[in-house]
């Protein structure tokens, strides 16, 4: 299989899961190594590089002609899509790159698994197309429409309908999963919980847009990983499957709870301006994956939050060498000077 994004933090969980379970399996992984994608993701797999099982190429997933060329030389039978841009702030700052991997590079793996006749193409998107629920409003259903309201989630809407209408007009066997917010080890440190998690670890205010009440759906990402290898060997093509563990809970509540476990001060929670646009609640219904494929979350949301709390405890290397670069720099445009100063 040719897997797109597999030294990013969701990538590099399937390609490590892939590798573990799956031993018939051989794994490509395409990779431009941008901002968030980690060669120290996959550190464990560095000794099987040039062996019979995996192999990494750095490349563009919107380059065409690297796409064809992998596809040949590797006689690749599917394709998981998880390269991505994904964080919303970014895209609100410059959509351009989201256009260019989220949509362009979508449309080109496309056109090469549909002039190749590839057996699957699994894409990995996002709750964030179906927009924003209320706070009494049942989760979303597949069969909701898609409102996206940032340029992040619109680009990957726009990927999806893309996978749909090549199984509809050329026969490529495309599958679809819209996952919730996914937490865990590797998680590049501007996403929410590992900023919470290592600023605190260093005494150092955690920034909650507004109000701090926007609720989201939590799950694993090792549960994500399993879902999505679930879906690739057994779901239906032409398919969509949401993908949850049910485990609502605020910005504010999980920034309160991080601390707890952490024993330091409520008074590191600083608000901070909110984000234009900003989805108040996301929720999934993912009973279509459980009844028809029998996937069920494995690691509820405490377990998983401590266990994620102890890794970047344990490798603070990782993500300190991650926020001393580029990211200080991100920071600091999208905090101001004020909060940055104070780390």
């Amino acid at each position: 299989m040719l897997v797109t994004g597999g030294c990013g933090f969701i990538g590099s969980h399937f390609v490590r899961l892939v590798l573990l379970e799956r031993p018939r399996y051989r794994v490509v992984n395409l990779d431009l190594l941008t901002y968030a994608g980690n060669l120290e993701n996959l550190a464990t797999e560095k000794r099987t590089c040039e062996d019979s099982a995996y192999r990494f190429v750095r490349g563009d997933v919107s380059d065409a002609t690297v796409v064809t060329r992998l596809l040949e030389e590797e006689n690749v039978d599917a394709i998981v899509n998880v390269a991505a841009e994904t964080h919303v702030d970014r895209s609100l700052l410059d959509s351009a790159p989201f256009l260019r991997t989220n949509v362009e590079g979508t449309r080109v793996l496309l056109e090469a698994a549909s002039s190749r006749r590839i057996e699957r193409f699994l894409q990995v998107s996002t709750d964030e197309v179906y927009g924003s629920l209320g706070p009494l409003e049942p989760p979303f259903t597949e069969e909701n429409p898609l409102k996206s309201n940032s340029p992040y989630a619109a680009s990957k809407a726009a990927a999806d309908l893309l996978v749909r209408a090549y199984y509809h007009s050329y026969g490529v066997q495309g599958l679809v999963t819209r996952c919730s917010n996914n937490y865990g080890s590797y998680q590049f440190p501007e996403k929410f919980l590992p900023l919470i998690i290592t600023n605190a670890l260093d005494d150092r205010p955690l920034p909650l847009y507004g109000d701090g009440q926007q609720i989201r759906d939590w799950i694993h990402v090792e549960d994500h990983a399993r879902a999505l290898l679930n879906v690739l060997e057994e779901g239906r093509a032409g398919e969509i499957y949401n993908i949850s563990a049910n485990q609502e809970k605020t910005n504010l509540e999980m920034a309160k709870w991080v601390l707890r476990l952490l024993e330091k001060p409520q008074n590191l929670i600083c608000h901070v301006k909110d984000r234009p646009g900003h989805d108040r609640r996301y929720a999934l219904n993912a009973s279509k994956l459980r009844d028809e494929l029998g996937w069920r979350p494995m690691i509820d949301l405490e377990s998983g939050l401590r266990a994620a709390i102890a890794w970047y405890r344990n490798e603070r290397g990782w993500w300190e060498r991650i926020k001393s670069g580029e990211y200080r720099k991100y920071y600091t445009q999208v905090y101001g000077e004020r909060l940055v100063s104070r780390q």
